[in-house]
């Protein structure tokens, strides 16, 4: 499977995102890519008063415009993330399309990130965001996929839920900052990946130095072995990479993780059924 990992630059204004990933999804399909996968609030400067402003309902332009380029690309898009309004409520949402442009999943980020760190970041997306409650796995070809967005990844249990069905490769469109990228992606992704002999997939936007909120970029991949397969700096750029899915059940075989657990002592299991 061969995925490629969109770290695009954001603007403020919503068509030319727009534009830029259509170009970028473009490039994708003449490298032959079966997946592709944008950035956390691709369309959206990443700030809480803008969630509102930029929202659109399921369906609308930026719905349209990702449905449209899929199908025209014949391949899988995960569609980042964007403000999703549903009546009074807006959430964090990712689309995911298949080759022919149908929406085959939607992820609402589950754990929003409200965080002040002293001398650091300070961040709350409560402020105008509602949180998702489902746990989003998909088909493909290829097998199942998760998917959650950002924030979503430090929370193993999320994870886990996704490995328990069926899931072995975890996309995270993300967009980590200056004050927890450093800190904590590299190390989030193989963890992650890790625990679970995963893929796991992050995809930021491009920093720039002059946003109110500073993407640290990076975009990742990391294998079930936890090592660091594919890791792009801080400027825009599109990064390929063939996924060997093969190489999950090697991994199981050799160090049987998943099949040690103590399931006679302790448990997981989803409060919200699908």
């Amino acid at each position: 499977m061969k995925i490629a990992l969109l770290q695009m630059s954001i603007s403020d204004k919503k068509q030319k995102n727009i534009e830029k990933a259509i170009s970028f999804l473009k490039q994708a399909k003449e490298n032959k890519a079966d997946m592709a996968i944008l950035p956390e609030m691709f369309c959206c400067p990443y700030a809480a008063q803008n969630f509102p402003i930029y929202a659109e309902e399921q369906g609308g332009m930026v719905w349209q415009a990702l449905s449209k380029t899929a199908k025209e690309c014949n391949m899988y898009l995960v569609g980042g993330s964007m403000p999703e309004r549903e009546k009074e409520a807006i959430y964090n949402t990712c689309y995911v399309f298949d080759r022919k442009g149908k929406q085959i999943a939607k992820h609402r980020k589950m754990h929003l990130f409200d965080i002040e760190v002293t001398g650091g970041q300070c961040f709350k997306e409560s402020d105008t965001l509602t949180a998702g409650n489902q746990v989003t796995v998909f088909d493909t070809e290829f097998g199942k996929i998760g998917v959650c967005i950002c924030y979503d990844i430090r929370f193993p249990e999320l994870a886990r839920l996704m490995v328990l069905e069926g899931a072995n490769v975890m996309i995270v469109p993300a967009a980590f900052n200056m004050t927890t990228g450093p800190a904590h992606w590299e190390i989030s992704f193989r963890t992650r990946a890790l625990d679970n002999q995963i893929y796991t997939i992050g995809v930021a936007p491009a920093r720039n130095e002059n946003a109110a909120y500073v993407s640290y970029g990076n975009s990742i991949v990391a294998s079930p072995w936890g090592e660091i397969l594919v890791r792009l700096d801080e400027k825009e750029a599109i990064a390929f990479y063939e996924i060997d899915l093969d190489k999950i059940n090697k991994v199981r075989q050799e160090l049987p993780l998943l099949k040690h657990r103590r399931t006679d002592i302790y448990n997981l299991s989803l409060k919200i059924k699908k």
